[in-house]
């Protein structure tokens, strides 16, 4: 499976901004992108102005003809853990299903986009992390990052999870980009210490994120790494 897994250090950190970055700029370049996130928590409140909600606005810009119903079948009110909000829905949230659905949407694409809930740690039920789902769909890591106070914590942390793990850790994106002083230390002391490379990907508008996503090391990402292949 071609494509990549953004995950983030923590909620509302940008990820989904980082994952329609990349849909876009792919779908830009003439490639059909599919996109996935395993589900959609917090409907009952309204997306920040002028943005669709993160299901909605996947489907928007990935090239595969998909509904938002099909890039996030688990759909909750209340924005809390998927586990939680699946139980108080009188659900649970399946693995192997999520897995067929992501899946199938990749086999009718040139890569496929999944987007992760919350962190790397977020539970999906609570024997099946966001991590675990990465680890399965066998698709490179990403992770979104905040340009401030306490991400150089939070991306270490994610790092050390996902490499722990198995995963293989292509890049953090940090955003929203913004020129100053503690966002450029805290780019380096994660690239040092983190031994990754860090990119930017600055503040963009819905109508703005192809040429966002083009700016981002895309090829670095997708590429197959020859010795899994």
């Amino acid at each position: 499976m071609r494509g990549v897994f953004v995950a983030g250090t923590d909620t509302g950190v940008g990820k989904t901004i980082v994952a329609a970055a990349v849909c876009a700029a792919l779908a830009a370049r003439g490639e059909k992108v599919a996109a996935f996130k395993p589900a959609v928590t917090g409907l009952d409140e309204d997306p920040p102005e002028g943005w669709a909600r993160d299901h909605e606005l996947l489907a928007s810009v990935a090239s595969a003809g998909q509904s938002a119903d099909q890039v996030a079948p688990p759909q909750y009110g209340p924005p809390v853990s998927p586990h939680y909000a699946a139980e108080l829905a009188g659900e649970q949230i399946e693995p192997n299903e999520l897995l067929a659905k992501a899946r199938a949407a990749a086999e009718h694409a040139d890569a496929l986009v999944c987007e992760g809930v919350g962190g790397l740690m977020v539970p999906l039920t609570p024997g099946y992390l966001i991590r675990d789902l990465a680890l399965d769909l066998e698709l490179p890591l990403v992770i979104a990052a905040r340009p401030g106070l306490g991400t150089i914590n939070h991306t270490l942390l994610t790092l050390e999870a996902a490499r722990t793990a198995g995963l293989d850790v292509r890049g953090v994106v940090i955003t929203p980009w913004l020129e100053d002083d503690l966002a450029e230390s805290n780019r380096g002391a994660i690239e040092l210490i983190g031994d990754i490379a860090v990119s930017r990907l600055p503040p963009v508008t819905p109508d703005e994120l192809a040429e966002g996503g083009a700016q981002l090391p895309l090829d670095d990402w997708l590429h197959e790494d020859e010795a899994a292949a």
